[in-house]
């Protein structure tokens, strides 16, 4: 058979369908469609239903999606977070050495120069730390606080009603308001 004659008969074929489609009376289906030439209104309420399920369902992935966003984002932050505060404490050890040198210098009689640079030094790496949210402690004169001091001596003072730090032994940091390194303290308490 050649392709005309293929051609022929499927427009045949095409014709006798249109040909029974007119033929059908108002109101009756043909061939599984209505009159009108439309969806029967079973098809449409089933079609509603599977669009509205659908776009339940792409919500519900939507949130999913943006909390699994949230979710990384702050497991993300936490753990920069944790390897800051793990840098920052060994650069505190660093620092206290720094301190304990200078304190060394100034009662030996080493140059003056070599001693200045150093507290250049000093003043650099506290800079560097504080631009990052990390200060020094200020404790001497306040109230003992468990949480943010560790009591290496405690003595008894009759000029003091609550117990206060009186020295600082070791200095204590705080990282966006939260204990880096509790200071080590002497506290007074009273009598």
């Amino acid at each position: 058979m050649s392709s005309e004659e293929n051609r022929n008969e499927a427009g045949t074929a095409g014709t006798a369908g249109v040909a029974q489609e007119a033929a059908a009376p108002a109101g009756t289906v043909a061939g599984g469609a209505a009159a009108s030439g439309g969806p029967s209104t079973d098809e449409l309420v089933q079609a509603k239903a599977q669009a509205s399920e659908n776009w339940n369902k792409y919500l519900r992935a939507r949130a999913d999606l943006e909390n699994y966003q949230k979710r990384v984002q702050r497991d993300l932050a936490a753990s920069i977070r944790y390897g800051k505060k793990d840098l920052f404490k060994r650069l505190i050890l660093c620092i206290d050495n720094v301190e304990r040198a200078i304190a060394g210098w100034n009662t030996s009689g080493v140059d003056a120069k070599q001693v200045e640079g150093v507290e250049i030094i000093h003043r650099q790496l506290l800079a560097v730390l504080a631009a990052d949210g990390v200060v020094p402690m200020e404790v001497v004169g306040k109230p003992f606080d468990p949480a943010l001091h560790d009591a290496v001596v405690a003595w008894e003072n009759s000029d003091v009603k609550v117990e206060t730090v009186s020295d600082e032994l070791e200095k204590g940091y705080m990282y966006e308001g939260e204990v880096l390194r509790p200071a080590k303290v002497r506290v007074a308490r009273p009598a």
